[in-house]
């Protein structure tokens, strides 16, 4: 009775954090929603100054680059979650896990293609494929692996940057593709937006080439917070949240101060001018990372009360529609932002558009429990069980010899 419990409050606090760490997805795709995959990162181009430029630079620090690693972190959580609901099932945990990245993949290129360039989900229906290497690991081999490749991207960021590099700053290319892109999604209808976005080359060759090494390291470089959210599954650290207050007060003490202090250099230093001092890149490549794991902890906190707010319930909503909800996020802020739309790209401001996202969210938390009222899974939700278990119903087959189990994590 008591394992029945710490189970079921274990699911909530995962759902609660899936959901929570999209209110920071939305804020940090708000700069891409607005200026763009590059537009943010050149805030001359734009004219930003005066409070938009400081509040550009607490999203960077607060923000940016902090909470995907959070839906990193869940997704390996969730990875494993799964694997151990079908192998009690007798089913085949990696034949399964294959089907669910590969429509992760699909969807993500569909998203891409037809609505916004900020896509993440085909990158972790790529990276899924790559942790299945992992899938049967000891946590001790897990924490090794995510140890050593978080050492390796700090050592990158403590490398100081050659000034004369021509990749140290947007390229004169890349700037003009950026002035370029104001007029088309500002004024542009969809389907002029959707030739630019897919036909337009936004990078220079040399930009072309480095991205291109860059991608085939890609799923090294941020592995480090699925490895540990596959570990956390592992070792139940989120399975009595009450008994493990003291681990987590810690831990939040450790990695958020790192995390903010690392990402607050890197931000001001570059600001300054100084991209060729040692530690330049290091909030970039490891400082978000150590940030998101503050963020985790500190939220499964909230799971040590004896009692839940109501805002919990409602994190726990948009987390179990989490899919649903953050493609959702791309189609009512293209909506806003493009032309098609209201056409706002680069005319909100910063703060203007941290209003508008929010809104979206605050909508997505209020909504979020009325449908569940009424459905079991969201749309995608749905769609992605039906293909993952190959059953209308978008639940698993059992063998004849499994027993009755309480559903997957994911």
């Amino acid at each position: 009775m008591i394992e029945l419990k710490s189970s079921k409050q274990r699911v909530h606090l995962i759902d609660g954090l899936r959901g929570f760490s999209l209110s920071g997805i939305i804020l940090a795709n708000m700069l891409i929603f607005q200026y763009g995959m590059y537009g943010g990162s050149e805030p001359q181009l734009f004219g930003i100054g005066g409070t938009d430029l400081v509040l550009r630079s607490l999203l960077f620090i607060f923000i940016v680059g902090s909470f995907m690693p959070v839906f990193a972190f869940m997704f390996g959580f969730g990875m494993v979650k799964l694997s151990e609901s079908l192998k009690e099932r007798g089913l085949r945990p990696k034949c399964h896990l294959a089907r669910r990245f590969l429509l992760l993949l699909v969807l993500g290129l569909l998203h891409s293609f037809l609505l916004w360039e900020g896509d993440i989900l085909a990158f972790y229906g790529l990276t899924g494929f790559f942790l299945l290497l992992f899938l049967n690991r000891k946590p001790k081999t897990l924490l090794i692996w995510s140890v050593l490749l978080l050492s390796v991207m700090g050592v990158m960021g403590i490398i100081p940057q050659d000034p004369e590099d021509p990749l140290a700053g947007a390229s004169p290319h890349t700037q003009n593709y950026i002035r370029e892109s104001i007029d088309i999604y500002r004024s542009g209808s969809y389907g002029e937006i959707m030739n630019f976005r897919n036909n337009v080359d936004s990078l220079s060759e040399e930009e072309s080439n480095f991205m291109a090494i860059a991608a085939v390291f890609a799923p090294l470089l941020t592995a480090p917070l699925f490895l540990l959210g596959m570990r956390a599954a592992r070792n139940g650290i989120f399975d009595n949240p009450q008994a493990n207050r003291s681990i987590y007060l810690r831990r939040t003490f450790i990695f958020i101060p790192a995390g903010l202090l690392t990402k607050a250099y890197s931000v001001l230093v570059q600001q300054l001018g100084g991209d060729s001092l040692p530690g330049a890149g290091i909030g970039d490549l490891a400082g978000g990372s150590l940030l998101a794991l503050g963020y985790i902890y500190a939220f499964a906190l909230l799971y040590t009360r004896p009692a839940k707010t109501g805002l919990l319930y409602k994190f726990e909503a948009v987390g179990r529609l989490s899919l649903t909800n953050y493609l959702m996020q791309s189609v009512i802020c293209t909506a806003i932002f493009y032309g098609y739309g209201l056409g706002l790209f680069g005319r909100a401001g910063i703060l203007g558009g941290i209003g508008i996202v929010l809104a979206v969210y605050a909508a997505q938390l209020l909504l979020s429990p009325c449908y569940l009222k009424y459905f079991r899974n969201g749309p995608v939700e749905q769609l992605l069980r039906i293909w993952t278990y190959l059953t209308w119903s978008g639940r698993p087959k059992r063998s004849r010899h499994s027993k009755s189990l309480p559903e997957a994590i994911m």
